[in-house]
């Protein structure tokens, strides 16, 4: 199985830029979607559900902001749209499905940058999904999305410069370590020990052309599950939005 995951940063405005191609040309079994910014009604039908797939959506209230989607050749057993407290749920930034043999978190974490009160909004966020992962224990999981935090100082081009800015903060990146603690493993430091691998390049500066990014979107899955993971890998090749594809291949019998 090959599942990929995009920040696509809206997914009307990525659809003028040939997604549904890329679709078709990488065919994941598995595609996962964060900041789609649309409702699905708001959406052709091709795009809402690619043919060949199920589609799952969870837009907020709040028109253009947020939202995460699944593409997905298997239909899941169940599917959740938030992890408790429901508070979350405003803000439609998870979705949760259970495929029996594994269970998938596609979650847009919040950025802290804008204000103090972001940033509290963004660590609660982060002990309220830790809490929901320690009441799944000893299931297989697997925990997608823009994370919104470079976790070491080799997944960012200028850790010096950004030690006090909310993305790589040491409370942020103490959670990071906190989460792994718990028993989940960065799958592309798995198999990719190297620097400058970057997920997100700021448009404004035109970082990207330079390769001055971060690595904010990641595949983590349980420690008991790395076995059945044969391949991750970031996709900085595919452009689009201001951040790039990562993806796993699994080996599921």
């Amino acid at each position: 199985m090959k599942l990929l995951s995009w920040n696509v940063n809206g997914i009307r405005a990525i659809s003028d830029k040939g997604f549904l191609n890329w679709v078709k040309k990488e065919k994941p079994d598995i595609l996962c979607l964060q900041e789609t910014k649309a409702s699905p009604e708001q959406l052709d039908p091709g795009l809402r559900t690619p043919a060949g797939y199920f589609s799952y959506w969870n837009s907020p209230a709040k028109k253009g902001y947020a939202g995460v989607a699944v593409y997905t050749k298997v239909k899941p057993a169940l599917v959740n749209f938030d992890f408790p407290p429901r508070s979350f749920n405003t803000e439609a930034r998870a979705l949760i499905l259970d495929f029996k043999k594994f269970i998938l978190m596609n979650v847009y974490f919040p950025n802290g940058g804008a204000s103090a009160e972001r940033l509290r909004y963004k660590l609660e966020f982060y002990d309220g999904f830790l809490k929901f992962l320690d009441d799944c224990e000893d299931k297989n999981m697997i925990i997608c999305g823009d994370f919104n935090t470079a976790h070491k100082e080799i997944d960012l081009a200028r850790p010096k410069e950004n030690e006090m800015s909310s993305g790589f903060l040491p409370e942020e990146r103490a959670w990071m370590d906190k989460f792994i603690a718990h028993g989940f493993v960065d799958t592309f430091r798995h198999f990719n020990k190297g620097p400058k691998r970057y997920t997100w390049w700021d448009y404004k500066t035109r970082s990207r052309e330079r390769n001055v990014g971060w690595r904010i979107d990641y595949f983590f899955v349980s420690a008991g599950f790395i076995k059945k993971v044969k391949k991750a890998f970031i996709m900085p090749e595919v452009e689009g939005s201001d951040h790039c594809p990562v993806g796993i291949e699994l080996e599921i019998e």
